[in-house]
């Protein structure tokens, strides 16, 4: 399994490309808020060449922390799950009561990964994806398996206090 870490600053660069090709762009709008995901503390994933195998990036707030990019490069092979638990542990660390996701409604593998790890459904913005296409035509009206891109939906962990 790839190195686990927090990131870095000298980092930045390397995570701004890695945001480029995942996300296409660092920037992720978040409830009419463009965020720089680049610029976010969090961990990073590195395999044994050096390369970024995966990235969490988290947004804080006075009650939780927000993740606003999770990626792994490979599937099923615990990264994943690994910067999840990681950016849990720096949540409570932090003295925030729980950690807070978003996906889109197509996202069906998202949706299931977060479940599966303790988080539950908290809020449908119906048509938040509709909106946020009226300012970037380039999001697609088809996502994932065909299904319309229309809605956001958020999920949330409560942290216990271990």
């Amino acid at each position: 399994m790839p190195t686990t870490r927090t990131i870095e600053a000298n980092d930045r660069e390397r995570i701004r490309a890695f945001l480029d090709l995942r996300w296409g762009g660092p920037t992720i709008m978040l409830d009419g808020r463009a965020i720089d995901a680049a610029a976010l503390p969090g961990f990073i994933g590195v395999d044994a060449g050096g390369a970024i195998a995966g990235l969490v990036t988290l947004l804080d707030d006075a009650v939780q922390s927000e993740i606003v990019t999770l990626d792994a490069m490979r599937a099923q092979t615990g990264l994943g799950t690994r910067l999840l638990e990681l950016a849990a542990e720096r949540a409570r660390v932090l003295g925030l009561s729980r950690l807070l996701t978003r996906t889109t409604n197509d996202n069906l593998d998202a949706l299931r990964f977060y479940q599966r790890r303790g988080f539950r459904l908290h809020r449908l913005a119906a048509g938040a994806i509709d909106l946020e296409r009226e300012a970037d035509p380039a999001i697609p009206l088809l996502g994932r398996h065909g299904i319309p891109l229309r809605d956001e939906i958020s999920l949330v962990r409560v942290l216990s206090a271990d």
